[in-house]
Parts: C-alpha cells; sequence; structure tokens
C-alpha cells in the first residue's frame, strides 16, 4: 500500500516489486529491481527512506526516515525478516540479518554484516566489511563491539552518545512522560494520510 504523508507520496520504480501488504509512507524512493516483501513498513516519518537497486527489504522489515536521520539503503542491500533500520545509512552490499536493529544516525559500511539479532547503536559507525556477530552490540565511532552481557562496558560508550537527544529530540532528564508527550503528538501527523494505491 502506498501512503501519501505529510505532503509526500512514495515513488517505486516500474522494475521494482512491492508485495501486497507491504506499506509505503511519505518520502519514500524504491529504486529499479529492488523487493518490499510482504509486510514489510517504510515509513519516511519527518524523513527521506531510499532503497537502492536491487535490494530486498524481506518480511515484517521495519525501516524508518527521521528529520536529520534519512533512512539510506545502498544497492545490493539484504535487510532481513523483522529487521529494524531507524535513520540510518546502509552502505552497498551489506547484509542486515533478522531481528537486527540499526539506530539514528548510525552508518554501516559497505560490505559490513550485522547478523541475527545484532545491534548498532545510535550514531555508531561500522567500518565497510565489518562483522557484528549474532546478538552483539556495536557502539561508538569507530564501532566497538560488545556480547550483549557487557551491559556496563557498552553503558561507558552509549552514554555519550545521547540515545534520547538523538532518537526523540529530548534531554534524558526530561524523562519518559515528556519523550512519550512528544513522541504521541509527533506520530499524530498520521491521522492526515491518504491511501495513494493500495493495489501494488
Amino acid at each position: 500500500m502506498l501512503v501519501r504523508h505529510r505532503g509526500r507520496e512514495p515513488f517505486v520504480s516500474p522494475s521494482a516489486t512491492v508485495a501486497p501488504g507491504a506499506i509505503l509512507s511519505g518520502d519514500v524512493v524504491v529504486e529499479a529491481g529492488a523487493r518490499i516483501m510482504h509486510g514489510a513498513v517504510l515509513t519516511a516519518e519527518d524523513g527521506e527512506v531510499r532503497i537502492g537497486a536491487e535490494s530486498v527489504v524481506l518480511e515484517n522489515a521495519l525501516i524508518r526516515g527521521r528529520a536529520g536521520h534519512p533512512a539510506i539503503i545502498g544497492s545490493h542491500v539484504m535487510v532481513g525478516p523483522h529487521a529494524h533500520v531507524n535513520g540510518a545509512s546502509v552502505a552497498d552490499g551489506a547484509f542486515i540479518a533478522t531481528g537486527a536493529s540499526v539506530f539514528p544516525g548510525a552508518v554501516v559500511g559497505a560490505g559490513a554484516e550485522v547478523r541475527i539479532n545484532a545491534v548498532v547503536h545510535v550514531n555508531t559507525t561500522l567500518e565497510p566489511g565489518a562483522v557484528v556477530p549474532i546478538a552483539w552490540v556495536a557502539v561508538g565511532t569507530p564501532a566497538q563491539l560488545f556480547s550483549p552481557d557487557r551491559h556496563d562496558e557498552i553503558w561507558a560508550v552509549q552514554q555519550a552518545l545521547d540515545f534520547p537527544g538523538t532518537v526523540y529530540g529530548v534531554a534524558r532528564s526530561d524523562g519518559a512522560a515528556e519523550i512519550m508527550r512528544r513522541q504521541s503528538a509527533f506520530y499524530a501527523a498520521h491521522d492526515d494520510d491518504e491511501i495513494v494505491d493500495e493495489a501494488r
């Protein structure tokens, strides 16, 4: 389904595929030969989403563009089922495996692999060809890799990367109620969405 959001509507190359049940919302561009599979959601909230040539976004993946943090997927990229790419840049030939998460401001270099359930944190740069092992966490620039049980070491790097400021535009001290107040108001922009094409 193609949806007009904030006055912008998706563009899909005639040689690309958007499977039934996938949703493309707002300023989304899907280039030639790309394939967007069932249940995937590509949503340009207030920042663009770009899917490069011959890239594949598999079932139930979420790709979200944000102001200041567009979601740019290069060519020949695989985004696995249930993966989450939010306001990040993924270079050509990279692999984002099932359940992996890539957060705003992150950069995944060409040919890098983010394996099953791995995380690339906010404002983190993963070098070309790097591998984040299954369920591990990449954090910082250049990325340091940690197993998930090393929380204190992850936090020592992550704290300075400003997750609440990067993702929500608030200070950590503003608290959860303020974050959710702003998020509720932000997502209310979907009240004005219009379906452009259900048939794709």
